[in-house]
């Protein structure tokens, strides 16, 4: 089905990850002047791009059409707080798109009982260079026009993986969401063993980021798997094949992820409710 764009949006939070969204949406062409900002404390790039695209900035509900989609990017902290302003800007045909770490459908729905189509969205910080990565999943109210609409606005910042199986948002967090935060901790410790190996610390951590860069972008555009990538640049009795005895040690580096990715997940179950 080929997506209708909404001709009046709200998005509440204009935060790092509403503004990356923002930016993909204008790139998609929805008009400006049909969206709405609302953030208590917007920051002055934020005001500064309202004023420069005639979009509007904390109205009130009653002084804007009524919502094809509103998009909520608070804190999950913040719902029982926001829910009040935000179920004056649902309608009955609003379609509800939430990107709250943790927050279920079902908390969405006992808070927000004006909604009646819901997506689950989990988008990640790469949103703001249009290389993100989000998965989403579907409430039983949401139509197929509805979710066509849901793709190309998560679309513009990435790619979109449609989830059957809400259950799984949990897990999508601890790896999606959460891991721009493990490959820049990567970067972090590569750049600190380089130093302890001798380099000049801003050499290292130019090499180390340079590296991760360019190997993202490897990954990006071959169609083979990591594995195979992996394996290309690894000679037999290198140097890397060396490396990779202890990164692939039983007590390496895939415990410690599977450890990581845990306790993400866990913490993102803590959140609901």
């Amino acid at each position: 089905m080929t997506a209708s764009l909404p001709q009046s949006l709200v998005l509440i939070g204009a935060g790092k990850m509403g503004g990356a969204m923002l930016e993909g949406w204008l790139r998609i062409g929805i008009d400006p002047r049909g969206i709405s900002l609302i953030d208590p404390k917007p920051s002055d790039e934020m005001v500064a791009l309202a004023n420069d695209k005639g979009m509007r900035l904390n109205p009130s509900a009653k002084d804007i059409p009524a919502a094809d989609v509103v998009v909520l990017a608070t804190k999950p902290q913040m719902l029982d707080t926001a829910a009040p302003a935000v179920q004056a800007f649902i309608h009955p045909r609003t379609l509800l798109i939430s990107i709250l770490a943790g927050k279920t459908l079902g908390d969405l729905s006992a808070r927000l009982p004006n909604a009646g189509a819901i997506i689950r969205a989990m988008p990640n910080l790469p949103a703001a260079v249009q290389r993100g990565a989000t998965a989403a999943a579907p409430g039983k109210g949401v139509s197929a026009a509805q979710r066509a609409t849901a793709d190309a606005l998560l679309g513009s910042i990435g790619k979109v993986e449609w989830l059957d199986d809400e259950g799984l948002i949990d897990a999508v967090t601890a790896v999606s969401g959460s891991g721009p935060a493990y490959v820049f901790h990567l970067v972090e410790c590569l750049a600190a063993a380089g130093k302890d190996a001798g380099l000049p610390a801003d050499v290292a951590e130019r090499l180390a980021r340079a590296t991760v860069e360019g190997a993202g972008e490897l990954l990006f555009q071959s169609p083979l798997p990591p594995g195979t990538l992996r394996q290309n640049v690894t000679s037999p009795g290198g140097t890397t094949a060396a490396a990779l005895e202890v990164l692939m040690a039983e007590d390496g580096m895939k415990p410690l992820m599977r450890k990581a990715v845990a306790a993400a997940k866990r913490r993102a179950g803590e959140l609901s409710g």
